[in-house]
């Protein structure tokens, strides 16, 4: 997969797809700027080689309709404030007038097209509107690796229309984390797999089973492989139509010779709420009215060990009810484990890195993901629908 480092891009006009879905306050200004400042060394790339630059990104979901709240023109803004080019809001994504903007940009300058998702062709992945934007193309490259798992027209379609295209800086950095991980790991090799639900950890975890040295399972997924064994937990969490596939990584997990471990303590409640008076549990059956909300210190201290021991470190997932104070103490801690770690250690998920951010540990880590959804299903299948449409 070429890099933008590798196009020579003087004097031609770039699609770059960012992703500028930023969060906003009532005023529509924008709140947290991250996402776009994560995209400036590949806007920077661009515009000093002289290229002309269209930036597209979808905002929120207006569901295929033009709706003023998702406008991208706080962030077009925002963007405006930092960079010393010329940057212009398109009204639109197509048509005559954002066709005549193009036309008119020059070398150095910047046209922020209109939200991408205004349009149903964007996320049904539809060739005429694709067709559409590439009027006028020269170069494609993809920035927005948290869109890239979804096949959608300004990711997969457009990109396989423009000759020249590769990856941004941002996207090309989590390519080369992630394949790492899954391809070539220093030993040992961690995974910490946390969240809600054992369904969105399927395909990562059979993945992940062969490759990790050891699987530390925590958050209310955990148990559904409890109650899939036979353990009573109470009012935790569980899914019911998953304990069959819980089994199975189990058996699998033992038959490949890899450590899947579930929490041997927990901090439960009665509710998931503020002030709720919380007790540790380090057996079955759990109290009638009580559920899981944490993983218990005996875990977490276990949990930290064997981080502490690995080479490469992947997490995905809190281990309890982190924005919560009083269920957050088992996250915390291995938030600080991982910080600790003298491991490639490589955080994605929005919990997680809110996790990191919220244990003030964010600058020890190698890398933080910014997809979520991108990063759990590239753990999964080694490859995503935007990353393929570059390299074919």
């Amino acid at each position: 997969m070429r890099s933008v480092e590798d196009l020579d891009l003087k004097g031609r006009t770039v699609f770059l797809r960012v992703d500028f879905n930023v969060p906003q306050d009532e005023t529509g200004a924008v709140r947290d700027d991250t996402r776009i400042r994560a995209s400036l060394p590949t806007i920077a790339r661009v515009l000093d080689q002289g290229g002309r630059l269209v930036l597209a990104s979808h905002l929120g979901r207006p569901k295929g309709k033009v709706n003023p709240k998702y406008s991208l023109a706080p962030a077009t803004r925002r963007l405006a404030e930092i960079i010393p080019n010329k940057v212009v809001q398109a009204p639109d994504v197509i048509g005559p007038e954002v066709e005549r903007l193009k036309g008119e940009l020059r070398n150095g300058e910047v046209l922020v097209l209109e939200n991408l998702r205004f349009y149903p062709g964007e996320e049904a992945n539809d060739a005429a509107f694709a067709v559409e934007m590439a009027r006028g193309i020269d170069a494609y490259v993809n920035d927005a690796f948290g869109s890239c798992h979804r096949a959608h027209a300004s990711v997969d379609a457009l990109a396989r229309l423009v000759k020249i295209r590769a990856a941004g800086y941002l996207l090309h950095k989590e390519v080369a984390y992630l394949t790492r991980a899954v391809r070539n790991p220093a030993k040992p090799f961690i995974a910490v797999l946390g969240g809600a639900k054992v369904e969105d950890k399927i395909p990562v975890l059979e993945n992940l089973i062969g490759k990790a040295d050891e699987i530390l399972i925590g958050g209310a997924m955990a148990y559904t492989f409890f109650k899939a064994q036979g353990f009573d937990v109470g009012k935790s969490l569980v899914e019911d139509d998953k304990k069959e596939v819980a089994l199975s990584i189990l058996a699998k997990a033992k038959a490949a010779g890899v450590k899947l471990r579930l929490p041997v303590d927990h901090v439960t409640a009665a509710a998931v709420e503020a002030g709720a008076a919380t007790r540790v549990v380090e057996g079955f059956p759990f109290p009638a009215d009580q559920m899981g909300v944490d993983i218990g210190p005996k875990t977490a201290a276990l949990y930290a060990e064997a981080i502490g021991r690995a080479k490469t470190v992947v997490w995905n997932g809190p281990l309890g009810v982190f924005e919560i104070d009083a269920f957050a103490a088992g996250t915390m801690k291995i938030a600080e484990a991982v910080a600790n770690a003298d491991a490639v250690t490589i955080v994605g998920g929005g919990d997680s890195v809110a996790a990191v951010h919220k244990a003030g540990v964010a600058d020890r880590i190698s890398h933080i993901s910014t997809g979520g959804g991108a990063s759990l299903e590239f753990l999964a299948y080694e490859t995503l629908p935007g990353i393929q449409a570059l390299e074919e």
